[in-house]
């Protein structure tokens, strides 16, 4: 259970990730700024409290236990390097380094990028990735757990499906998957697309442990992974999010999904950042 100071820790890690993803995709005028913000809490809770961490890239044994982390919505890059830089992975002020040529700081992931385990980007492919790591630290006997996070868009792709069918043939009670449901999309609101709704009830039918909470509660997150960690089948969380949270102009608004903001929109966004 997380205490109130731990809680306003996370608050102000938060507050810290948004302003970077700002300050990285202004100064890139390049980036996905919509779908970081909305992960924000998830990404912070789970990379300050959640995930056993490797800090330094070492070949020791207490390495080899280390959590895995993919990030099947590889353009939501900038939280994910916000945080890794947070975890001390690399220097913060190598942020804004973020789509620059020669950079190790891509649009997305890479593996020469420090904490970086996979390189994604192509929609859909993340939990049949993580399915595939999870089945060989069984094999190895190795108690790490893998963590991935979806997008709710890419899961209009059939190989995610596959994913969802064989991670419960095999046990992978070690896989924890997180679906950033803010129902947006590139294109629009999912549910125009293709809808999904009932999502958790698919899900479950997929024979895995099924958790929906608010994505932007740090105690609910908090208390979902530890309760997927626990279980003993493959575990989803439903993360309820809002696409843009925490800037008022691009909070459920699709056009803020890949769009770098102007002068006006950064100074605006930071101002109600502070």
């Amino acid at each position: 259970m997380l205490t109130e100071k731990e809680i306003t820790e996370l608050e102000n890690a938060c507050k810290e990730n948004r302003k970077n993803i700002i300050k990285m995709v202004y100064n890139a005028q390049s980036g996905h700024i919509g779908g970081s913000l909305s992960s924000t809490e998830i990404m912070t809770v789970l990379f300050h409290k959640c995930m056993k961490l490797a800090p330094k890239w070492t070949e020791d044994k207490d390495y080899e236990k280390r959590d895995r982390f993919v990030l099947s919505k590889g353009h939501v890059s900038p939280i994910y390097y916000s945080n890794l830089a947070q975890m001390g992975y690399f220097p913060e002020k190598e942020l804004m380094t973020f789509r620059k040529l020669g950079s190790r700081l891509q649009g997305h992931p890479c593996m020469c990028c420090p904490g970086v385990e996979v390189a994604t980007g192509s929609l859909g492919q993340g939990l049949a990735i993580a399915c595939g790591i999870a089945m060989g630290l069984k094999l190895d006997k190795n108690p790490a757990k893998v963590f991935v996070l979806m997008g709710d868009g890419e899961l209009q792709e059939g190989n995610v499906w596959e994913a969802f069918m064989d991670a419960p043939a095999r046990h992978l009670d070690n896989l924890i998957a997180i679906i950033d449901r803010n129902r947006l999309q590139i294109d629009g609101c999912t549910e125009d697309i293709k809808p999904l709704d009932n999502l958790a009830e698919k899900i479950r039918a997929f024979n895995w442990n099924v958790i929906e909470i608010d994505g932007h509660d740090i105690r609910q997150i908090y208390d979902a992974i530890e309760l997927a960690k626990a279980s003993k089948h493959p575990a989803v969380i439903i993360a309820n999010t809002i696409k843009g949270k925490g800037v008022s102009f691009m909070e459920n608004n699709a056009g803020w999904h890949g769009k770098a903001p102007k002068t006006e929109d950064y100074e605006r966004a930071m101002k109600e950042l502070a």
